[in-house]
């Protein structure tokens, strides 16, 4: 499993900075997506060897087209840009917010997953992982798990918009299992980075949840596929 060629979206910071950094460190070439040049330059300096910069704006089709052609092979496909715009109930959420969060977290993982197979089909052990929510789970939603908030329906854009894209992870997992991938949820725990700026007091290390995704995105071939995992290799319910 060495030499292989991985792209983290939203690489330049937060989680997926972390995600880029550990498979660099396993000396793997790594892609870090980033919308903005010059964040991504900067994030590419600090991880040194093995780190790439490539400029994706996964919201847009022209930037996911363009980054496509850069990429021959790639072995990793890690699903991280994701952004949370309100923190509103349903009834207090309008529809533009639920479209700008869709496009990033859901539309936006679509997008780049099928620029990205052509090059994904060139490895002999594809793999992807989508960086998910605990808070995406319906039942610790309606059966609350102890680490999160008491449901009370907050947050429903980004939440659901999560919820969505564990369904396509299924999906993915479903319909590609014959030609070898491996295709994961991961729930990275509450985490002091930008996604969640009110957890700075309460939130954990974001490279303790970095290294999950690289336990899902390094599996060997009898590894688990359509799967939702914590951080820490525990299966989280749907």
């Amino acid at each position: 499993m060495n030499d292989y060629t991985a792209l983290v979206t939203g690489g330049n910071k937060g989680i997926g900075k972390h995600i880029a950094r550990l498979l660099a460190a396993e000396g793997h070439t790594v892609y870090v997506g980033s919308r903005d040049p010059g964040r991504g330059q900067r994030a590419v300096e600090e991880i040194g060897a093995g780190a790439r910069l490539l400029v994706l704006d996964v919201t847009d089709p022209d930037s996911i087209a363009k980054a496509a052609t850069q990429v021959d092979r790639l072995d990793v496909l890690v699903n991280n840009a994701g952004i949370s715009v309100s923190p509103a109930r349903p009834a207090d959420t309008g529809v533009e917010e639920l479209r700008r969060t869709y496009e990033t977290n859901v539309f936006g993982v679509v997008a780049v997953t099928s620029a990205f197979l052509p090059a994904l089909r060139r490895s002999a052990h594809p793999r992807i992982v989508n960086i998910s929510s605990g808070t995406a789970s319906l039942t610790w939603s309606t059966n609350p798990n102890p680490q999160f908030t008491p449901g009370n329906g907050g947050a429903a854009a980004y939440r659901s918009s999560k919820a969505a894209l564990n369904a396509f992870t299924v999906f993915y997992a479903q319909t590609l299992a014959e030609d070898g991938f491996k295709v994961n949820a991961l729930a990275p725990g509450l985490r002091a980075t930008d996604l969640s700026p009110g957890a700075a007091a309460t939130g954990g290390d974001p490279a303790e949840a970095a290294h999950g995704a690289l336990r899902l995105a390094l599996l060997p071939d009898d590894g688990p596929t359509g799967g939702f995992f914590s951080w820490d290799g525990t299966l989280v319910p749907w």
